[in-house]
């Protein structure tokens, strides 16, 4: 490669052959913003469109007082931009659509968005951001992510947090909008921050506690403050969560447990070795076959269930006849001498007992009387001696 001596009155300067006739830049230097977005006018449009473009979506029954009330308003919002909104009642639906007013190609999308949000319970004065160059919307479906109602439920509960304190926390990390409304989460913000929300919501659906993203989100904050820190790997800084095998423990607590001597030899006793695999478990088609009833019609099928239920019900009915009519059936003889021998005892007993509680108050009269005597004989000596001193 071949290089020019350039020389001028300070110093002369190497440049390479194929650099020769490049210029210098003055409008590109450091100062400048090369992510930012400029706002798109009407100037630098080339004129009205050629076809008419529209986006139509659902919404819930519970969500047409608030859109009727609210209508008005959107209407006026995008007037400047040259959409038109239409709100359908019989349908159930909002549709959007450009005029021969509409200059930005892009407002169309944005606006579409605008009413899927409004779709999905976010109220109009954060929807409305979405018009916004450098906001962007993220409507998260997390209803087939969990199988189990119950644990779905549970798990939404967690992304909110206790009087929605998780919820807020994520907010003000990711610096977006969240609402969490039935089976989506909507998210408002840049696309970074976007990116950080599906990310916290996706991994809560999947049994990882919010609380473990949100504490990386608060360390990576206070790194980014650090000038230092800027070019450097922050893994070391950030921290690693293990799962726990919540089974081992189990078995653990299970082994610590079986202490006697009878598991002990068990475990020293071994299981015979049998070259052939167990046998499959019978599906609910195998036994049908088995008995029958899968070759049957399903008229044959309801008629046989009828049966078994009759049967069923006519056995419980019996038993409670039967419980019923003991208490009818006359004693036998046998029945009624035991009878005779119970109540017999029965009053000897009573009789007892009345003759000791007789014995008893009797014996405590005694006592009080033995006492009372005692006592006067105590006085009279006593009154006798002091005489006899005067």
């Amino acid at each position: 490669q071949s290089f020019v001596m350039v020389t001028t009155e300070e110093d002369a300067v190497v440049i390479g052959k194929n650099r020769r006739y490049r210029k210098d830049k003055p409008w590109d230097h450091e100062g400048i913003d090369h992510w930012k977005v400029d706002a798109f006018k009407a100037e630098h449009s080339s004129g009205t469109f050629l076809e008419e473009s529209s986006f139509a979506t659902l919404f819930p029954a519970y969500r047409e007082k608030y859109l009727r009330e609210i209508w008005p308003a959107l209407t006026k919002l995008l007037e400047p931009h040259g959409i038109l909104p239409t709100l359908d009642l019989i349908e159930g639906s909002m549709k959007v659509s450009t005029t021969h007013k509409t200059f930005d190609p892009y407002i169309v999308l944005k606006a579409r968005d605008l009413i899927k949000l409004l779709s999905r319970s976010v109220p109009l004065a954060q929807a409305s951001k979405v018009l916004r160059d450098d906001v962007n919307c993220d409507v998260i479906k997390i209803g087939n992510l969990v199988r189990n109602k119950e644990r779905f439920v549970k798990r939404r509960q967690r992304l909110i947090g206790p009087h929605g304190s998780t919820l807020k926390a994520i907010e003000l990390l990711t610096d977006c909008f969240v609402l969490v409304q039935g089976n989506t989460v909507c998210a408002l913000g840049d696309y970074k921050g976007l990116k950080q929300v599906r990310k916290i919501v996706e991994e809560c659906m999947n049994n990882v506690h919010p609380v473990y993203n949100i504490k990386e989100l608060m360390i990576k904050r206070e790194l980014m403050k650090d000038e230092k820190l800027k070019n450097e790997s922050w893994d070391r800084f950030l921290p690693k969560f293990k799962k726990n095998s919540s089974r081992k423990k189990r078995k653990r607590d299970e082994g610590e447990e079986e202490s006697t001597k009878e598991t002990r030899e068990k475990k020293k006793k071994k299981e015979k070795y049998e070259p052939f695999p167990p046998l499959p478990t019978e599906s609910k088609v195998d036994k049908m076959i088995e008995s029958g009833e899968y070759f049957m019609s399903e008229k044959a099928r309801k008629v046989e269930k009828e049966k078994e239920r009759m049967k069923k019900a006519g056995i419980e009915k019996k038993k409670r006849m039967e419980e019923k009519e003991k208490d009818w059936i006359a004693p036998s003889m046998n029945e009624e001498e035991e009878m005779k021998r119970q109540k017999k005892a029965k009053s000897a007993k009573e009789s007892k007992s009345e003759a000791d509680n007789l014995k008893m108050q009797l014996e405590k009269v005694k006592k009080r009387t033995t006492e009372k005597k005692k006592s006067t004989t105590e006085r009279g000596s006593q009154s006798a001696s002091k005489y006899v001193a005067l």
